[in-house]
């Protein structure tokens, strides 16, 4: 069983952001070299093409939210809206350790199999914009996890999965990310596996960390 973090992360830019990277980095300091030691979210490799994986993953609780703009904003948007949750902008005032993968993905607001008062599950693209999630600890589930006070902020359950991925390291700017996106659905897609979502980006490292150290990825789930 192969374990898996990731952290999304645009230009901070506020005294808010500025904080949370404060916080961030003293929970994972080693990370400047791409050493990581937050909890993670497990999976199983079930087939192998390096760069490119295979995986199922397990049921995943996340807490998300979507930002209705481009690609050079949404991440410094959206992350002090989720760490805001996670550093106690809930209902309990509870704090939840920081854990893996963040991602993102292009989608709409509204989209995905809602569950009342708690989660949709990460939508397609109809509006330009970014949705990101923060998944929880291995304990919670959507029963024992705070509800956000931030009403663009939701709680997701996110079923248990077969992903796709590619792996790469350096640049996280978006042109890299859509050629990797390219890339892989090429590979899905000569190999025999059905397309059944737009990719995700997800990121390992907090931006500090050496780029050749940085693990970055993108998702597709396939059938």
């Amino acid at each position: 069983m192969k374990r898996v973090s990731c952290l999304i992360w645009k230009r901070p830019s506020t005294v808010a952001v500025l904080g949370a990277i404060c916080v961030s980095f003293l929970t994972t300091g080693c990370s400047f070299f791409g050493i990581r030691t937050s909890e993670l979210a497990s999976y199983k490799v079930i087939e192998e093409s390096d760069p490119i994986e295979i995986r199922e993953y397990d049921e995943l609780v996340v807490v998300e939210t979507f930002v209705n703009t481009d690609y050079e904003e949404a991440g410094t948007i959206a992350f002090k809206k989720l760490f805001a949750y996670i550093s106690g902008e809930n209902i309990s005032k509870s704090k939840i350790a920081m854990t893996a993968p963040v991602m993102s993905k292009e989608g709409d607001a509204s989209a995905g199999d809602k569950i009342p008062m708690t989660s949709p599950v990460l939508g397609q693209r109809q509006a330009q914009g970014w949705r990101y999630s923060f998944v929880l600890p291995s304990g919670y589930t959507l029963e024992k996890a705070p509800l956000p006070s931030n009403p663009d902020v939701k709680l997701a359950l996110i079923p248990g999965k077969k992903v796709a991925v590619i792996r790469y390291s350096g640049s996280w700017k978006e042109q890299t990310m859509r050629e990797k996106s390219e890339e892989l659905v090429e590979w899905v897609q000569a190999n025999g596996f059905e397309v059944l979502s737009k990719p995700r980006s997800a990121r390992y490292d907090p931006p500090w960390t050496l780029p050749f150290l940085r693990r970055n990825e993108v998702m597709i789930d396939v059938n």
